[in-house]
C-alpha cells in the first residue's frame, strides 16, 4: 500500500507534489496520485495540512481503490485576494490516512509560490475646506496588497495658486497597515475683499521605493507600480473682509458724511447764535421814558426788543415756498408696476459658445434693478449680460458661484427687446456630488417692476 505523487514514484526523494504557484484572487490546479500497493481492499482519507489549508481543496476527499489500483485526485488552490496571503512559498501538504492501516499514513509535500499583487486605498476628509491662507486635510491610506510598499503623493492643480505639503511624505507600509497623513494646502496671496474664491485640487496616491521594483523573491515578475484613485478636493478662500464688514465702514462713513455736512454746520449755527445772544448788552432802565413819563406797569422800561422785520407774519414763515410737487419716477417705482421676475436657464458643451433671452412682452416696460447669475457647478469660461443693446457686463465664471447685482435707478427695456446672456464654456465644473459635470450650466435670474405701456 504506497500512496505516491504523479511526480515522483514510491519511495522518491524531493517533493511529493509539483510546486505550484498562484496569484491572490485566481485559481491554480495541481494533481495528485494514490496507489495501493497492498493486497486488500483499502479506503483513504485525503485532508490538506499546511499554511494554506484555509484556502485549498482535495477533490475527492475519500478514495477506495483495489490492489493494485490508482487514482487522480485534484489539489483546488483559491487564494483570496488579501494582504494576510502574504507574497512568497508557503509549504502545503497532503495527508493520506488509510482506513485498514492507519500506521501507514503518508503526507506529501509540495511549495506554493505565492505571487504578488498590489492595491492602494485612499481617503481625503474633509473635501471641501475653508479659510484665509491655509487648509488642513486628513489623508488616510491603506495597503491592501500582500507586499510591503512605500505611497507617495501627487498635488494636483490647475495653475500655481496653490502650496501643498504631506506630512510624512511616503509612509512605508505593510500588508494590512493604514497610516494617516496631514495636508497642509496654502495660497500664494490673500483675498481682500469680495466673494470666496475656490480652488479645486486633485491628490493622486503612487507605490514607490523598492517594493516596487521587477521581480520578488519567489522569482516571478511583480505587478506594475500600482497607483491609487484621484481625490478630488477643494479649498475655499474666504477673503479677509467680508461683506457685511463693508457694508457696515460704508454705514458708518455714510453717518459721517452726514454728520460734517448737515449736523455739525447746524448744531455750529445754533451754537453761535445762542452765543451771539448771551453777549449782546442789555439796555439800562431810565426813571423816565423817553417821552418823559414814568414807566407805568406792564410796560417794558427798556423798549421794544424786537427787531423790524423778523416778526411773525404772512410771507415770514419757515416753509421756504416751493410748489410742493414729487417726482413720479418711470412707473418702476411702488404703485408705478407689478413687480416680475423672468429666470434664464442655460446649459452650453465643453469648447462652444451659447445663447439665452428673455423677451419682454408686448404693450409693457421692465424697468430692471436686481439680477442673480449663478454659476453652482463652478464652471469656467466667459458670460456676457446685454439689455436689449446695451452691454451690462462680462464676467469671467471661475471668479464666481453666485453673484448679484442691483441698480437704485431701474434700467428699463421696452417691449419686444431682450435680455440676454452669452456663455462661452471652456471647462465644465464639478458639482457637489464630487463628479465632474459634462456641460456647463449657468441661471440668470432678472427682476424688476413691468409697466403696461397702454
Amino acid at each position: 500500500m504506497t500512496p505516491s505523487a504523479a511526480s515522483s514514484g514510491p519511495g522518491a526523494p524531493g517533493l511529493d507534489i509539483p510546486a505550484v504557484s498562484v496569484t491572490p484572487g485566481d485559481i491554480a490546479t495541481t494533481t495528485l496520485t494514490v496507489r495501493n500497493d497492498s493486497d486488500i481492499v483499502e479506503a483513504y482519507d485525503l485532508k490538506v495540512v499546511g499554511d494554506g489549508a484555509d484556502w485549498t481543496t482535495v477533490e475527492p476527499e475519500r478514495l477506495s481503490l483495489y490492489p493494485g489500483t490508482s487514482e487522480t485526485v485534484t489539489l483546488r488552490l483559491a487564494p483570496p485576494r488579501s494582504p494576510e496571503i502574504r507574497a512568497g512559498e508557503l509549504p502545503l501538504g497532503v495527508r493520506i490516512l488509510p482506513n485498514e492501516q492507519p500506521e501507514s499514513v503518508k503526507v506529501l509535500e509540495t511549495v506554493v509560490r505565492v505571487g504578488a499583487f498590489h492595491e492602494l486605498r485612499t481617503d481625503l476628509s474633509p473635501r471641501r475646506r475653508r479659510g484665509w491662507l491655509r487648509g488642513r486635510y486628513l489623508l488616510a491610506v491603506r495597503n491592501q496588497g500582500n507586499t510591503p510598499v512605500w505611497v507617495g503623493f501627487t498635488p494636483g492643480q490647475a495653475g500655481e495658486e496653490l502650496g501643498f505639503a504631506f506630512t510624512p511624505a511616503e509612509p512605508a507600509l505593510e500588508p494590512g497597515e493604514s497610516k494617516e497623513l496631514r495636508l497642509r494646502v496654502r495660497t500664494a496671496r490673500p483675498v481682500w475683499f469680495g466673494d470666496p474664491v475656490v480652488w479645486p485640487f486633485t491628490v493622486d496616491s503612487r507605490e514607490t521605493g523598492e517594493p516596487a521594483q521587477t521581480e520578488d523573491r519567489t522569482g516571478d515578475r511583480t505587478e506594475e507600480p500600482h497607483t491609487g484613485p484621484a481625490l478630488d478636493a477643494e479649498f475655499v478662500q474666504i477673503p479677509i473682509f467680508p461683506k457685511w464688514l463693508l457694508l457696515l465702514l460704508a454705514a458708518l462713513l455714510a453717518l459721517l458724511i452726514a454728520w460734517f455736512t448737515l449736523v455739525r454746520p447746524a448744531v455750529r449755527s445754533a451754537a453761535e447764535e445762542a452765543a451771539t445772544q448771551a453777549v449782546q448788552p442789555r439796555p439800562i432802565p431810565t426813571e423816565s421814558g423817553s417821552d418823559g413819563s414814568s414807566p407805568g406797569p406792564g410796560r417794558p422800561s427798556g423798549g421794544s426788543s424786537q427787531k423790524p422785520g423778523t416778526g411773525g407774519g404772512p410771507g415770514g414763515g419757515a416753509d421756504g415756498g416751493g410748489d410742493g410737487s414729487t417726482g413720479t419716477g418711470d412707473g418702476t417705482a411702488t404703485g408705478g408696476g407689478r413687480q416680475s421676475s423672468a429666470t434664464i436657464d442655460l446649459k452650453s458643451a465643453a469648447g462652444q459658445s451659447n445663447t439665452g433671452t428673455y423677451t419682454v412682452p408686448e404693450k409693457t416696460v421692465f424697468g430692471i434693478t436686481d439680477i442673480v447669475v449663478a454659476n453652482f457647478q463652478g464652471d469656467e469660461g466667459v458670460m456676457t449680460i446685454t439689455f436689449g443693446d446695451r452691454k451690462i457686463t462680462t464676467i469671467a465664471l471661475e471668479t464666481f458661484r453666485n453673484q448679484d447685482y442691483h441698480w437704485v435707478t431701474p434700467i428699463r427695456i421696452g417691449a419686444k427687446d431682450t435680455v440676454t446672456i452669452d456663455v462661452t464654456c471652456t471647462k465644465p465644473g464639478t458639482p457637489a456630488t464630487g463628479q465632474q459635470a459634462r456641460e456647463c450650466h449657468e441661471v440668470v435670474n432678472v427682476s424688476g417692476a413691468l409697466k403696461s405701456t397702454e
